[in-house]
Formats: structure tokens, sequence, C-alpha cells
């Protein structure tokens, strides 16, 4: 019967593989880039030029041909391995070494546990008889019940750029449709979490309504870049997640950090410790290494990032370029729970902001993922460089690049300088240990008094780095031209 089972999902694997191969191109494009290159001026190209001109394949890590070869056993079975293998033989993915082996065995390991482990787990939205109604979380509570799935999740952490939320999205892609799951960036989950909180406020005991909601929705959950800064976040996941492992959930995470350094420094966070202990027993934790950084071998220099002093008025001629005949009118955008962001200027699709208005407000993700539901373009005035004196605002920017990223919007941008530029002086400790020689005089005086020292902001920087760079390639600019031709001819 497995044997069965597997062919089946096999052919359904090479049947959607081949729906994917024959997707017809976009017949209309009519929005405009801007494009600037080391060697010619600026020009407005026309989403046509983007999607015919530049190459169909996305160049990310990947496996190099001698480590990728695929066993026997490997071929016929389904799976992130053999689609990574395939997408190899394509020319999709190039450059790789063997830190990405490691990673994507143990993503095929998890992928087979689970489908031996389908029925226990209850994945199969088919074959769960009865979903738990609005009563279950009563019942639950008068008849407690404790179901840990018997497969544990998989926490991967490593450097910018080294390829886990593509890894992560080939796994979870390579999954049957019709399982419980979902795949979900963490600042959006936590949003989520905290309008969920807020809908059950009068519960005793709302995580744990929260968690049977989730628990409902999904069994394997799929977050993307597991950070943590916010102590109301720090103090959230410990008991929100006990919930979520005792009814069977099964966490895959992406991270920067390892388990024991996330929250580092962090108020209270002796309270957030036993929940580093309980993700370290419910997920088997793997380090993706590597010193290459593969965003920034992506085609750079063809984006919208401009660099220099008063700005303004180019970046509000490039601004007008991109809206056309639309007139650009101050709008409101409804967020969260209600708040309202006002947007200075928007037309077709495009906002425009300073800086000062989108990251010297309190303003946060919640807000930030408002903004992208309805508006695909971003034009951002006067990014500063970054120091002790504008940390927060310095955060704030940190969030706005990870929403841009993830909903694979498009910015044009005037800063003071390059994105390395921005950050230089955002350090953290065992940076600024080595630091402090070079900027200290005779005097004993510190030469670099705007000099922040911040192990979050200083390790988050890397990653924005990255994605500021990507953003800029052709590459990821052919990816939103893509997405935006599909939605318009929707």
């Amino acid at each position: 019967m497995r044997s069965v089972a597997r062919s089946l999902l096999q052919f359904r694997t090479s049947f959607q593989r081949q729906r994917c191969i024959f997707r017809s191109e976009p017949a209309r494009a009519q929005k405009y880039l801007i494009c600037t290159s080391s060697s010619s001026a600026y020009r407005i190209t026309n989403y046509a030029e983007i999607i015919s001109g530049y190459p169909t394949s996305v160049f990310s890590r990947a496996l190099s041909v001698d480590a990728a070869k695929v066993t026997d056993a490997d071929v016929n079975r389904a799976g992130p391995l053999v689609e990574y293998e395939r997408r190899i033989s394509l020319g999709e993915l190039v450059d790789g070494d063997n830190c990405q082996v490691g990673t994507i065995r143990e993503l095929q390991r998890l992928y087979d546990e689970l489908v031996e482990s389908v029925d226990t787990c209850r994945l199969d939205n088919h074959m769960v008889s009865e979903k738990p109604g609005r009563g279950g979380w009563f019942w639950s509570r008068l008849i407690p019940q404790s179901s840990y799935s018997p497969v544990k999740g998989l926490y991967l952490y490593g450097g910018v750029g080294t390829g886990k939320t593509m890894l992560m999205d080939l796994f979870f892609y390579q999954l049957p449709s019709r399982w419980r799951k979902k795949r979900i960036h963490f600042h959006d989950f936590m949003l989520n979490v905290h309008s969920r909180l807020q809908k059950h406020k009068g519960v005793s005991d709302p995580l744990e309504v929260v968690a049977e909601e989730i628990s409902e929705d999904a069994v394997l959950l799929c977050l993307d870049e597991f950070m943590v800064t916010d102590v109301a976040d720090a103090l959230i996941l410990n008991r929100l997640f006990r919930h979520l492992f005792r009814k069977g959930i099964i966490l895959v995470a992406t991270s920067n950090r390892a388990p024991d350094n996330l929250y580092e420094g962090g108020l209270q966070r002796d309270l957030f410790l036993p929940f580093i202990a309980t993700l370290k027993e419910r997920s088997v934790i793997h380090e993706i290494g590597s010193s290459t950084d593969y965003r920034k071998m992506t085609s750079g220099e063809q984006g919208f990032y401009y660099i220099g002093k008063d700005l303004s008025g180019f970046l509000r001629q490039r601004f007008q370029q991109l809206i056309g005949e639309h007139t650009a009118l101050p709008h409101d955008v409804e967020v969260v729970m209600g708040r309202i962001l006002r947007v200075p200027l928007g037309a077709n699709g495009c906002a425009y902001f300073s800086f000062e208005e989108l990251c010297d407000k309190p303003l946060g993700a919640a807000d930030y993922f408002g903004l992208f539901k309805k508006f695909h373009t971003l034009a951002l005035e006067g990014v500063p460089i970054f120091g002790l004196h504008n940390k927060s605002a310095a955060y704030r920017f940190v969030t706005l690049v990870d929403v841009i990223y993830e909903n694979k919007a498009r910015l044009l941008c005037a800063a003071d300088g390059s994105p390395q530029d921005l950050f230089e002086k955002i350090v953290t400790i065992s940076d600024a240990k080595q630091v402090a020689p070079r900027t200290t005089s005779r005097s004993g005086k510190n030469d670099e008094p705007d000099l922040c020292v911040d192990n979050e902001l200083g390790f988050a920087k890397d990653r924005t780095i990255s994605r500021l760079t990507e953003i800029n390639s052709k590459e990821y600019l052919q990816q939103h031209a893509d997405l935006l031709a599909e939605k318009q001819l929707s």
C-alpha cells in the first residue's frame, strides 16, 4: 500500500513539474521600471522588456554537480532532494557546496518521516473525519489532552544568503497541497497571534485558545526569519509553543541565530529560556555553514537605489515616471485593529514617503504589512547613515526591508550611502572590542561618538544589507514584474 501511495505522490509531483515548466509568459505587462547601470544613464524600461530580456532562471545557492549526485534509492522517491537535483539539471540552481548537501538531506529526512506518519500526525485534510469546532477549546479544558507529534520539527540557522528561505520553500511546496500546512514570515505570524489575543482577551487563558485555532488550521507550521527582539513576543512564545507542541504542531523554522542566541541580552530573558529548551527538545537543530552570501551574486546595479544628498527632486521625478498619467494624492490605509496609516502620496500602486514619515514614527511590522497590501512599490526619500542617535529608526528600517522582501515589493530609494555604508556604525559587542583600539585617540576619548553597540541590530544588519542588494538585482525585479503581471491578469 505504501509503495502505491509513493507512486501516486511521484506521479502527482511529476505532473506539477510539467505544469510549471510549460507555464506561459504573462500576456500583458504595462508598468514601468527605472533601471541604472554603471555604464549608462538613467532610463525607463517597460515591464515587457524586463520579462523578455532577463534570463528565466533564478540564481540561488545550490549543490555543485559532484556534490549533488542522487543515489538510486533517492531517484525512486519524491521530495525536496529530488526536486533540488531536477532544478540543478535545468540550470535553475547553481554554485553550491557541501553545506547545502546536509541541509537538503535533513529536509528530505523530515519529508520522509512526515509521509510515513501522515495518519498519526493527522496531516491529511481528507483523512480528518471531524474537524474541531468552536467548542473544541471548551472540551479540551474539561478533558485535558496532550498529543505530541511523533515527528520532530527542524530549526535551520545560519548566516545571510545561505539559502535557508529558498530551501524551506522548496520543502514546503513539495508537500501535498491537501496537507494541513502553513508557511508564514515570523513577523506576520506574531502579528496574527497578537490580533487573536486581542479578540480573546476576556478568556482565562487566551494563549491556549489561540493555540487551538492555529492547530486547527495547520499541523505543519513553517516560520521564516525567526527573530525575537520584542519583550512582549519573548514572553508569549514560551507558553504559546508549549500549547502548540502539546496539540501536535510540527515546527520548521529558519533563523540567523542559533537557538541559544535568540533574544540575547533582552529584557527578562530568564523567562524566555524555557522556550529555548522546548524548541531544542521538539526540533532537530541544523546549522547551514557558509562564508558566502549568494544573494550578492545576483546581477546588481539594475535597480532603484540612488546615493547622494538632496535627491528629493530627482526621486520625485522618477516617482512621477512610475505612476505615469495618474495623479498622486494622500491615502489612508487601514493596517491592523482599525489603525490608519497616512500615505503622503500614492497612485498606480506606488507610495511615496520620506524616511522620517515611515521610520522615525512609532510604526511597526503591522503598519508595513498593511501598506504593501495596497501598494506594490515604495519610493523612500532620505535614508540616513545609522548610528547611536537614530538606533530606533534603524530597527524600523530593518523591519521595513524585511516586509518589502517578504512581499516581493519594489523599493525606489534615495540614501546617504551604500547599504554597507548605512550600517557601518552599527556593531555587535564582539565587533566593538575590535573597533575600540582603532577609534580611540591617545587621550583615551572615543573618536566615534555615534558608534552603536547593539547585538540584535548588529546581527540583523547583515541580513538587511544582503536584502537591499538582492532587491536591486534584475532577478528580483523580474520576480516582482511576474507577480504583478499575474495579479493584473487574474
